[in-house]
This record gives C-alpha cells, structure tokens and sequence, in this order.
C-alpha cells in the first residue's frame, strides 16, 4: 500500500472537516460525534504544525467557528468571543503557568477555574437593565441575532435584578456571555415524548440545545426546556469587573444562574485536585460538560497577557478524555487463542482514547471485517466499551486510500499461518484450526512450558498435563499454580510425595527469568534467542505486551511476521486474561541481565560437540553473557567448528572475517 503523503492527508482532512462542520453548523445534521471532529481536528493541527507550509487561508484550523446560518440578523460582538487552548494533563498546565509566569515576572496571581459545560456559547445584552439583544458567537467576530429565541429562556431575566454593591451594572451597557444547554433530565423527558409518539430520539442535548436556538420559529423554541448558564460579564469600563471571581458574584447577584462550583486558587496543586474532583464528579452534574476552564483571576493581568491568534494567553480549557478517537490502521494480525479460535485484530498508530494509549483492538470474526469494511490504511473510530476494552466502532471511508483493498480472511489466515488449516462449521462465526480440539491445545501448551527449554518444572511432564487437564484441574496455563495437594491425592497418578514434589516444584517456579516465561507463553516464531532479545530489550511483560509493531521490528532478528504474531498474541482477549492470571497469582517474571566473561561475544556453533549439545552450549554461552546466533551474521565474533562441518558457514565466517575456533578452544573459554 501506497503511504499517504502529507499534503494528501492535509487535504483530504480539511475537506472532510470543512463537511462535518457545513452539516453540524448550517444544516444541525451531524454526522460524527464532536469527539471524532476533534480528533481529526487535532491531527490536521499537529500535521500543520509539522508542515507550515501545508496551511492554508481555509483551513478549518485557521478559524474559531463554522458558517453563519442564514434567516438570522448578523451582529458584530463588541470583543471577540474568543477560543481556549486546549490541555490535556498536568504537564500541559505547568507548561501554560511557566509561560504565563514568564510574562508576569515577580507577579503573584490567582487562579479561576471553571466547569466548561458543553452547550452553544451566547452573549446576552442588557441596556440599563433591560435585556435587548441575545447574539450566538456565529465566527467569534459576528454572531447572529437569536433574541425572539432566548426571550423564551425561563431562566434568562428580561430585567436584571437590583443588588447593593452592583446598581452600576443597571445603567448603561452591560453583556453577559454563558453557554445554552439543555439539562440531562429534560432531555430525556423529551427522547421518552419522541418514542412515544414513534419520533425518532434526539442524539444528544448539546446538538438539541445548538439546533433549537436556531429555529425560526420562536414557539418551537418556547416548547423545549432550554437553560442558560453565564460565565462572563463585560462593561465597557474593564475596571469595573476586576477579577473572574467578581463576574461570577455579579452575574449571581444580577440574577443570573452560573456554576456554583467554580473556585479561586493559589496553587497550581489545588487547581488539579479541583480537576480530578470534577472528573469524578461530572456524570452526577445536571448538564454535559467536557472539562474546565482554568484562567488567571486578575482580569487586568488577563488582559496584559493578550492574545496569540485566537486564543487568549491567560485562559485554557482542560479537556477531559475523548470517549473516542481516530487513527490509521497499519496491519490486521491473526491470534490463535487457546481453543485454536483465529481471531483478527487490528493493529493502528497509539491513539489515547478514555484516557489510555491503545494501538490495537479486536475484529472479532471475519463477519465483523466485512460488516466494518475495514482495510489497512483505513482512518477508523476507535471507542471503549464499558471504558475498558478497545474497539472499532467505524471507518471514515472518505479518507480511504485509493489503493486500499478489502481483506481477503482465508488468505490473510493462510499468509500468517501456512502451516495450519482452518474450518468454520455449522452457525460458528469463528474459524478455528482444523484436527485441534482445545483440551489438546492446551495440553500442548502446558507441557512446554514446564518444558526443560521454558521454567523447567519438574515432574509436570506429558503424563502428568494430561491427567490434570482431563481431570478439570488445569484449564489454562495459570491453574498449575492453583493446584492443591488435596487436589492431586483425587487422581490415580498420585500419592502424598509425588502430590508434595510437584507442587513445590510449580511454586519454585514463581519468579522465572523473563526470557524463560517469555518462552513458555509459546508465542508462535518466538524461540529461546527471540525470547532473551526481548527480554533484554524490553525488561518486562508488561513493556513487551505495550510494545509496537515497528519497537518490535528494531528488535536485532525480528522482522514483521515475527513482530505480527508477538502483536497478535498479546492483543488476545484470552492471554490479556492469562497474563493478569498469572499476576494475580503471584507470578512475577524477573529480568536480570546476564553479564560474565563472554558479553559482548556473539557465537555461532556449526557441527557436532563431543562435550555437550548445542542447546547445552547454546545455555553456557547465554548465561556468561554472550550472545547465541543460528546464523553466521557481520555482528557475529566466533564460529564454534565442532565434527563434521559444512562448508558454507566457513565460507561465509571468512567473508565477514569471523574468528573461526575449535571445541577445545571454546570449552577454554568458558571454563577458564
């Protein structure tokens, strides 16, 4: 497949983008949630920045709103109904204070924060008290005339109330800007009236909210419970309104509802406490928010800190996690799980989504493949279900590349796994490996990894497995370590010493070296070299699971295919489970790195050993240090030439001028 170029992508986001915004803003059709709009948003932002030279004057990052509706009267804003910069976590917001600080030298200042509620921004204007105008924030410079609508706003005073301390605010002009939003239960109550009457449900309130401002007709609007919440006041002398915090108790005392949680801080540490407790906290307020709003509290210090493009330097929004994402799909890999089922999984760039880096998710079955139409190279949505478990939710086919096919499953099982063969009976959406059952599986698997070459548990050899999988007692690798010496004085192999070694023998084997549990997980293509160069590269399980595709393949030996089955089989909802088993039960793989007299060495043994076997040696060589190759390589420092050796690895050892060496030579070296 042809690798999109960046000004392909660029535009082709762009057009996208410039749609979804005509149907969400013009024709209040949305098509995609605004978390997958910000996604792609947020990756033409990043590949603008990237590639300065790719922005151009339409470019949807280069405004703050979409199209003005027709049908309404145009309005210019007295100041600019500007945007924030968005931050995602800590390290963002210490960045913004350190700037911030930088342009404030010396100064100390305050903090406000905010709940940012998810509801269409509007200005509301009151001329001596008396509410004349109410203005949407259109493209942030002009807005349109909404006021026959927001009159029927119960919560939007026609009169501001007369407070002591705040009487100025009733003479002259005074504007006040909050978010329209519809409350979670009024929203619901209308969805119940719409199934009701066999009308289809209404997608969220923030579209409803957005949708019913514009109509046309004010008794429509009169009909649906709207609420406005304000979250700033404007005079046009600024010192009237000295700080955030003022506006707020303004705004309350004029009449007007507003968030009572909003909180002034004077340290940055109290400012994300607030942000961790609104998190937990935000599905039992009363409207949808997506994060907050954090500014400085002095609203001259805010002003002297101005303005960068469209976005004030004293202000950002923090945004809470997308519950959605988009991103790239790179491959689609095939796991055989421990009933020899092959399920598909697709492999994409890490996106964050629900506030957890993922890079890959299950395709279930070849049924799902072709339901999603999904390709490689495919821009896809990915969500949580339940906010745990990774899934593809949908392609955006018009970012599909051109050359792009639809995935052939019986070929792809037959590329990744030639060797197998696969069936799919009856009503089973799954293929499942043809002439395995998954007792026999699993028996398999089982005896290699007590294998001598994996953890080496004594006693658990092929009799042994397969009178504890029959017996019920071991239905996946973790079980050994739940055995019981009660357990196996029920079956006939066993008496009170046989019963006693054994399970001293699976609980010696608690803490295995990386490299040997790595092994005995059976990872198709990983052998006892692959299994030691990923320990040594990654020093964990949970490193090696996390892993990429392309940190995998900088792995020295590993190319794709290899890569694509470590992939597929951590990506396994069943050895996710296993491996968390395992935990669970107190097995703690430990990484030691080996070093001794031959680190550094790499050798390559060709021919027979009188002394030991090549696996023996192959062990002796690891365990000082060195480094065990099948092939003769430019890396590689030694040629062991035991009996009887060919002649090509001389040849090629001479070639990449190896030292070649005999077996009394190399047993010198790793005795001496």
């Amino acid at each position: 497949m042809t690798p999109t170029q960046p000004s392909e992508r660029a535009t082709e986001l762009r057009a996208l983008l410039s749609d979804y915004s005509y149907q969400y803003h013009v024709l209040d059709k949305p098509v995609v949630s605004d978390a997958v709009y910000d996604s792609l948003f947020g990756e033409l932002k990043k590949l603008e920045a990237e590639h300065p030279e790719l922005v151009t004057s339409d470019s949807p990052t280069q405004r703050v709103g979409g199209e003005l509706l027709s049908g309404f009267t145009k309005v210019p804003h007295s100041t600019r109904m500007l945007s924030l910069n968005d931050v995602f976590d800590r390290s963002d917001v210490e960045a913004w204070v350190k700037r911030t600080d930088k342009l404030l030298p010396g100064r100390k200042h305050e903090f406000f924060a905010d709940i940012k509620m998810d509801g269409l921004a509007c200005a509301l204007i009151y001329q001596d008290g008396i509410l004349v105008q109410a203005v949407t924030r259109g493209d942030s410079y002009i807005g349109e005339d909404v006021t026959a609508n927001v009159r029927t706003i119960k919560n939007v005073p026609l009169r501001l109330r007369r407070a002591k301390g705040y009487e100025h605010f009733l003479d002259g002009r005074t504007e006040i800007r909050g978010e329209i939003v519809m409350l979670k239960k009024d929203f619901e109550a209308l969805n119940a009236k719409q199934v009701a009457a066999g009308k289809p449900k209404f997608a969220n309130p923030r579209n409803l909210a957005a949708g019913t401002i514009r109509q046309l007709d004010p008794k429509l609007v009169a009909d649906r419970p709207l609420s406005f919440n304000a979250y700033d006041l404007l005079r046009d002398n600024p010192d009237e309104v000295p700080t955030n915090m003022f506006a707020y108790e303004a705004i309350s005392a004029l009449g007007l509802k507003r968030n009572q949680q909003a909180t002034v801080f004077n340290k940055l540490a109290d400012v994300m406490n607030f942000v961790d407790y609104v998190e937990k906290i935000r599905n039992e307020l009363p409207f949808n928010i997506d994060g907050l709003v954090i500014k400085v509290n002095d609203r001259a210090l805010f002003a002297e800190l101005g303005v960068v493009g469209k976005q004030p330097r004293a202000a950002v929004a923090y945004k809470y996690a997308a519950e959605q994402a988009t991103t790239i799909v790179k491959d689609i890999v095939i796991s055989i799980g421990r009933t020899g089922a092959a399920t598909p999984v697709a492999v994409f760039d890490p996106v964050v989504v629900a506030g957890t880096t993922v890079q890959h998710a299950s395709l279930h079955n070849a049924d799902e493949i072709s339901r999603l139409d999904i390709r490689i190279g495919d821009t896809v949505v990915i969500f949580k279900a339940g906010d745990i478990i990774p899934q593809v939710q949908s392609v955006v086919a018009e970012l599909r590349p051109k050359d792009a096919k639809p995935v052939d499953y019986l070929a792809l099982l037959a590329e990744q796994y030639p060797e197998l063969q696969f069936e799919r009976s009856g009503d089973d959406v799954v293929y499942r490996i043809k002439g395995l059952s998954g007792d026999l599986i699993l028996k398999r698997s089982v005896e290699y990894y007590a294998s001598k070459a994996a953890l080496d548990i004594d006693t658990l050899g092929e009799k042994n497995v397969v009178a504890l999988v029959e017996a019920g007692l071991v239905k996946d690798l973790a079980d050994i370590y739940t055995l019981k010496t009660e357990d196996l004085l029920k079956l006939d192999r066993f008496a009170t010493v046989s019963a006693n070694k054994l399970i001293k023998a699976i609980a010696d084997k608690k803490t295995p070296p990386l490299e040997k549990f790595i092994l005995g997980l059976g990872i198709r293509h990983v052998g006892m070299q692959t299994a030691i160069d990923l320990a040594n590269r990654f020093e964990s399980i949970e490193n090696l699971a996390n892993a990429s595709l392309e940190q995998l393949q900088d792995v020295e030996g590993i190319g794709k295919v290899v890569a694509e089955s470590i992939v597929a089989w951590f990506s396994d909802a069943d050895n996710e489970a296993l491996l968390k088993k395992f935990d669970d039960l107190g097995v703690k793989p430990v990484f030691n790195r080996k070093t001794g007299k031959l680190s550094g060495k790499s050798f390559v043994i060709t021919g027979s050993l009188n002394g030991m076997s090549r696996d023996e040696a192959a062990e002796q060589i690891r365990q000082l240090g060195g480094n065990f190759q099948t092939a003769v390589a430019k890396d590689t420092d030694y040629l062991v030439a035991g009996g009887k050796v060919g002649s090509s690895k001389l040849q090629k050892a001479k070639a990449y001028d190896v030292t070649v060496i005999d077996e009394s030579d190399f047993m010198k070296m790793i005795r001496s």
